[in-house]
């Protein structure tokens, strides 16, 4: 008998395992605690268990991301807070984010155990571990990136205005998790919205099935201040960025040109600018990887609250989850490659590493220390 004719039949279906079963499929939730069932939207459990390979797979691709990711966040963390010449006020964000990115990939053990045991074996108390560090780690990485940004538009735009302290940045930072806190709180104490499991009932989040109109209402919400709010702020600082070294650098054409010189610069200054072009470039790569991993997530969260809901199968909702997890890996080796007194800290500590890096000329060294503040970022669901 099909898995919707046991729901039509008797409610009581839902609640029994063994009526997850039929001749031919076992569908999701099957080997689930009776106790457990009624934590998982009903949306999930409509759908035929996947195959054996898949959960393994999924298992091992979050072995490597977690390896990856806390190897590479672990090393940005230790370097950028022990280095001297890495403490700046600016650096502080860089700390932060790659925290929220270690963060993200602490809790991945569940998942690679879920997965491996083909379901929801950690149960309800996993799954609020899960979704409470994911939420933390998700939201906070995005309010820390609006931060970056902000933080390069005063660098690039406005030098001579509100020049960041440590002071300052540490308190911004504090400010990040007082706004993050609550949007994991409220779900978690199912004050407002709910944590549940999602997709192959292996990982969880918040719930954006439930049709309900004080959950389409959380829903809703945190994707405006979550998700909508960063992201603007975001685009703006960068493009405001982006106008101002556009226009800066027709200034500097122009007079040159009525000055019958080819340019206004000398080797210093395009050292200088150089340094500040390659650090504004690596923040925007970082952010640019978040918005290319929670914008899938968004919409999948969007068409769970008020879209199709049959467009999310839970195959589909894999691949904003992995996507999250891979750019969290991302993130910490495109300091690596973008940022060179970072590559002469790692040569100093590890040497074994063989990173052939030489130290910056005194200017550029200079104007780096001055300026990495300034700099960089490293991660959701």
């Amino acid at each position: 008998m099909p898995f919707e004719e046991h729901l039509s039949d008797n409610f009581t279906a839902v609640l029994r395992p063994e009526a997850r079963l039929s001749a031919e499929t076992r569908y999701l939730g099957w080997n689930v605690a009776p106790e457990d069932l009624p934590h998982i939207p009903e949306h999930w459990l409509k759908y035929p268990e996947p195959e054996a390979s898949l959960h393994y797979l999924l298992g091992l691709l979050y072995i490597a991301f977690t390896i990856f990711a806390l190897v590479g966040n672990g090393l940005v963390i230790w370097v950028f807070s022990s280095a001297k010449s890495l403490r700046t006020p600016s650096n502080v964000f860089v700390v932060n984010l790659a925290i929220c990115d270690f963060l993200m990939m602490v809790k991945t053990p569940i998942f690679i155990y879920n997965s491996f045991t083909k379901g929801f074996t950690t149960g309800f108390l996993g799954c609020q571990v899960f979704a409470f560090i994911g939420s933390l780690s998700g939201i906070g990485a995005g309010a820390t990136n609006a931060c970056i940004a902000y933080d390069r538009y005063n660098t690039i735009a406005r030098p001579f205005e509100g020049k960041l302290t440590h002071t300052k940045a540490i308190f911004i930072t504090c400010m990040v998790w007082t706004y993050t806190f609550p949007w994991a709180v409220l779900p978690l104490m199912e004050l407002w919205g709910r944590f549940v499991p999602e997709g192959y009932l292996t990982s969880c989040t918040f719930d954006y099935l439930t049709n309900t109109f004080d959950n389409r209402m959380f829903v809703g919400t945190i994707f405006t201040f979550s998700y909508v709010l960063p992201m603007s702020l975001i685009i703006y600082y960068y493009s405001q960025i982006v106008s101002h070294v556009v226009n800066h650098e027709k200034a500097l054409r122009e007079q040159a040109k009525k000055m019958n010189v080819d340019s206004l610069r000398s080797n210093q200054n395009q050292a200088n600018t150089s340094v500040e072009v390659r650090i504004a470039k690596a923040a925007i790569t970082v952010c640019f990887l978040f918005v290319a991993s929670w914008t899938p997530y968004a919409v999948l969260a969007l068409i769970g609250a008020f879209g199709d809901k049959t467009l999310l199968t839970p195959g589909v909702t894999m691949f904003p989850a992995c996507a999250c997890k891979f750019v969290a890996c991302l993130d910490p080796y495109v300091y690596a490659i973008s940022h060179p007194r970072y590559r002469v800290e790692l040569q100093k500590r590890l040497p074994w590493l063989a990173i052939t890096e030489s130290l910056p000329s005194d200017s550029a060294s200079n104007v780096t220390d001055a300026t990495t503040a300034n700099t960089s970022a490293p991660a959701s669901s």
